[in-house]
């Protein structure tokens, strides 16, 4: 390590945590590992669709998913990494169930908006579990961030397929983006109860006009 990155560790604590963020990928879990994260993650939906945020204790986790506290932690280092994680695994399946009943809007925008809602209200049926993954999202800081990536790579792979496009311009990538804010705020505002159903979906439908906006003019 070079002789200033020494002296600006030692003086610096965030800047070492920001190094160690920096170190490459472990390798992939094995099948035992990808089992066991498996059961975590599980155990972690499981007691936030119960009680919400504050019931997903590091310690009840450990005991639902059967396996020690240390270990847990070598996993997820805290409990915002771990909803932070559930909420990339919930949005996942989510995917897997939208590719098997795909939308069947006629254009790009109506598309999204339908998978976004199905999306929406499947939330909806935990609210428990949504508002605690929202909440987590919300406090997550830059030690978080490779967990916060999956969970906007996934969001945005969401909509990509919705969109039934595999090489989006740069303005509909921004597009999405905007559409991902707005998706994510308007969760919060009905998780609070500053916003109705119908209100979300008026919001939703019109961002995603956004979509035809930017498509490619054809020749």
């Amino acid at each position: 390590m070079p002789a200033e990155a020494k002296v600006s560790a030692k003086v610096n604590k965030p800047a070492k945590v920001e190094a160690r963020a920096a170190v490459p990928a472990s390798p992939p879990l094995t099948e035992r590992q990808e089992a066991r994260r498996r059961r975590i993650l599980h155990a972690s939906a499981q007691l936030a669709s119960r009680g919400g945020f504050d019931a997903v204790q590091m310690r009840e986790v450990a005991e639902s998913s059967q396996v020690a506290l240390g270990t847990l932690y070598r996993y997820f280092p805290s409990k915002i990494h771990l909803l932070v994680a559930t909420m990339q695994d919930q949005l996942e399946h989510m995917h897997g169930t939208l590719r098997k009943k795909p939308p069947q809007g006629e254009t790009a925008a109506e598309r999204v908006a339908e998978t976004l809602m199905r999306a929406f209200r499947a939330l909806q049926r935990e609210p428990h579990l949504a508002d605690a993954m929202v909440r987590a999202l919300t406090f997550a800081d830059r030690s978080v961030s490779p967990e916060v990536d999956q969970v906007s790579r996934q969001t945005t792979a969401i909509i990509l397929d919705a969109m039934g496009q595999e090489n989006p311009t740069p303005e509909q990538l921004s597009a999405v983006r905007v559409i991902e804010h707005t998706w994510h705020s308007a969760l919060i505002t009905w998780l609070s109860g500053r916003a109705s159903i119908a209100q979300v979906k008026i919001d939703i439908e019109t961002v995603c006009r956004l979509i035809d906006l930017t498509a490619p003019a054809t020749a």
